[in-house]
Formats: structure tokens, sequence, C-alpha cells
């Protein structure tokens, strides 16, 4: 696989949520990129790229879309494509792609794998037991006590995580999967941190991380509620220790590319950690083998370098060609608003309007997600309906213009967290 010039290249990003949209507007915005394309995409992304229908699921069918538009990189921006080995399909194709192979999606596919690359890659990690049975959950909680974790194995949407100190509710969330992770409790504060990661024989692994973010997974206020995708996130963290990315970077995620290699399922793309700072040291909640969502929008909005750069060097395993990731000086935070019943159910079909006012606003711009057309007006379709986005000289005041924009965007039923970044 040749590289294109990296001064022209059409890109086609699949998904249709808001870290997709947050590619494709960050994209729209780099120079290089001289044609963009996104499939299936939603109505917010259509102000920046051409859209195209397609099962994001087929690797034939986006290869093909790819080939037929010509497409030098294609971005696949959800996990379960990636781990049905959409990004095999396409590079087959002899086109670059970003994202991991279906094998080395695993570590976000199965959280069981992950534990095992983890232990032999020497990852500080929470103990875990694998269950696959109700005999075995229980000698797990048992083990461990409240608060009481426990992870559906495979795939869920961010939603496949209990917490609980009721142990009917962990043991009612095992029975309803076919495989869980039962883990020791993490105390501390969460992190997000991503990495851009790319291999080739003579280099070996790179691994570039961004900048720490963090984001607020359940419903409500305090952290209150069942957990969900995503309602909210913020970048950069005064408060995490200076010297965070350096570690997590040499005890983490350089031991864990390089163990994949020696697997031979060598990881290229982005690799996500949800870290906790306990009191015993850093360890790893989980990977993701994607961008998250929504952590993604505020990174993208502080993003100085080139994101095409740096997406087809981790592609083509030339990251280590391509100048490492650079952040404007300030703030980033971003709103989620939820539909009516989310996270057990989303509505649809409800007008949602003001996006323009929010976008007067200084420093704000609305990532779409769960979005749609009905005739000429804007509905709600899905869970997240869209995140409100804004920049500020630090995170106070950027927290503030989020928060103005918030007020602007109406829909019926929405709902939204009132404490993202709050105090910070």
């Amino acid at each position: 696989m040749t590289s294109p010039s990296p001064s022209s290249l059409t890109v086609l990003v699949i998904g249709t949520g808001g870290r997709e949209h947050a590619l494709v507007r960050a994209l729209a915005l780099d120079p290089a990129v001289t044609g963009l394309h996104a499939a299936p995409g939603n109505p917010g992304m259509a102000a920046h790229a051409t859209l195209h229908p397609v099962d994001p699921m087929s690797g034939e069918a986006v290869a093909g879309l790819a080939e037929s538009l010509g497409a030098d990189l294609v971005v696949i921006g959800p996990e379960a494509p990636l781990v049905a080995g959409v990004a095999d399909a396409v590079r087959e194709r002899g086109i670059a792609c970003f994202g991991p192979t279906g094998e080395a999606a695993r570590l976000e596919g199965s959280k069981a794998f992950a534990k095992e690359v983890m232990e032999a890659a020497g990852v500080p990690t929470a103990r875990a037991f694998v269950c696959t049975t109700a005999e075995e959950v229980a000698a797990a909680l048992d083990e461990f006590g409240p608060p009481y974790v426990v992870k559906d194995d495979g795939l869920a949407a961010g939603k496949g995580v209990v917490v609980t100190e009721d142990r009917q509710v962990a043991v009612d969330h095992a029975a309803g999967c076919d495989q869980v992770v039962v883990e020791e409790f993490l105390d501390g504060p969460e992190v997000s941190l991503f990495a851009l990661c790319s291999w080739n024989e003579a280099d070996g692994a790179t691994v570039y991380p961004l900048q720490p973010a963090q984001d607020f997974k359940r419903i409500g206020d305090d952290d209150r509620g069942p957990n969900t995708g995503g309602m909210g996130a913020y970048t950069p963290l005064p408060w995490a220790p200076a010297d965070l990315v350096d570690e997590v970077r040499r005890t983490v995620l350089q031991p864990t590319v390089d163990e994949m290699a020696r697997r031979g399922t060598p990881f290229s793309g982005l690799l996500y950690a949800g870290l906790a700072l306990t009191s015993k040291g850093t360890r790893v909640v989980e990977f993701n083998a994607r961008f998250g969502d929504p952590e993604t929008q505020p990174l993208l909005a502080l993003l100085d370098s080139p994101l095409s750069a740096l997406l087809l060097g981790a592609a083509t395993g030339t990251l280590a060609d391509v100048p490492p990731p650079t952040f404007r000086v300030g703030a980033a935070v971003a709103v989620v608003l939820a539909g009516r019943g989310y996270p057990e159910t989303s509505s649809a079909g409800e007008v949602v309007t003001g996006i323009d006012r929010a976008e007067e606003i200084e420093g704000v711009h609305v990532i779409q997600a769960g979005t749609a057309l009905s005739g000429d007006d804007l509905v709600t379709a899905g869970g997240r309906v869209l995140a409100v986005v804004a920049t500020g000289p630090d995170v106070a005041a950027a927290r503030a213009a989020a928060y103005d924009g918030v007020t602007a965007v109406e829909f019926e039923g929405v709902q939204h967290r009132t404490d993202i970044a709050k105090g910070i």
C-alpha cells in the first residue's frame, strides 16, 4: 500500500454519531482534505461532507463505496464495524483505513480478551474473574464485595457496565449476559486517554497520546442513575498529575501495543484507555478500539495539528514520520442533550430547534448524533441527540459558553446534566 500525497486527500468517514460528526468537522477544516464524504452520516455532517447510504456493518459495501469514490483514506468510527472486520475488507482493496483489524479490535470487543492482554503485558488493572455461570458470578461477587462491578464481556454501546451496592442488581445484570467480567471496584477519579497508534516491521509500534479528557457516564447529576454512552466531557484536566500522560504511555499504552504485535495482531488506529487514578496508583478500567464519544468532541475542538496526517500515518504504518499532535492553549467542554427516556429507551421525531442560535455564541458549535430530517425539520432519531461544544481560555469559561448554548437548543423531552466540568 502506498500513501497518497498528504496535500490532496479524499476521505470517507463511516458512522452516524457525534464522534463521526466531530471527525468530519475537523477534517473539513484540514486544508489537505480536498474531498470529504460520510456514510451513512447525519444531517449535521451534510454541512461538511457528501453523504452516502451504506450498511456500515458490511465490509464489502464499505469497501465498494470507498473504491467508487476514489477514497485515499477510510475512517471507521463505531466499534461494531471494527469488531466485525470492516477495516480488513477496506484494506484488502488497497485503500488506507484508520481502524484496527477485527482481531485487534477484540481489545474492545471482549473484556475478557483485554484482561488477558493486560495480564500478559504487565498492565495495571483491576483484579477480575471471567464468569459464564450463576455460580461463578456469585463466587466472584463474594470475593470482591460491594460496590459490585459487573461488565458484559461483549459490545454494549457503553451501557454494559453495572456498578452497584445492590447485590441483586449485579446478579440480574450478569444473568442477562452470556459472559461477564466481575471486577474489584476501583476508587478515585476516572480519566480518558486516547492514543494514535501504528506499527511497521522496521520501527515497531508508534504511540502518540492525546491530552487527557474526562467524561461523565451516568445519566444524572452527581453521577446518579444508570450508565449511558456519555453525557458530557471536558479537556484538559488541570487537576491531573503532570506526568500522567508519560506514565500511561510507559506502563499501559506501549506495553499493550507491543503485546498485540507479539501476538501477531498489531494494533493500528485509536487505542482508548479508560483509567482510574486510584489510591494504589493508575489502573486501566477498559480499552476501546476507536475514538470515544463524547470525549472526541472537546479534544478535536482543541487539536492544533492537521487531523488527516495523523489518521493517514496511523493507517499506513508511517505515524513515526508525522509530528506528534499538538493542542491549542485553552479548554473545551461538551454537554450532551439526550432524548426522552434515555438510556432505557430513545424517542424519535421530536423537532429540534435553536442550533443556529447556539452557534451564534462565541466559541460554540453543535455536534449532531441522533438526528434525522423529516421534511424541512430536524428531528430526534436516537438517545443522545447532540452535543453542545464550547472552547474558552479555561475550563470555567468553556463550560459557561457550553451551557449558554444548551439553553438555546430545544426539543420535547430533552434531558441533560447540569454539572459537566462543574468546579474545575
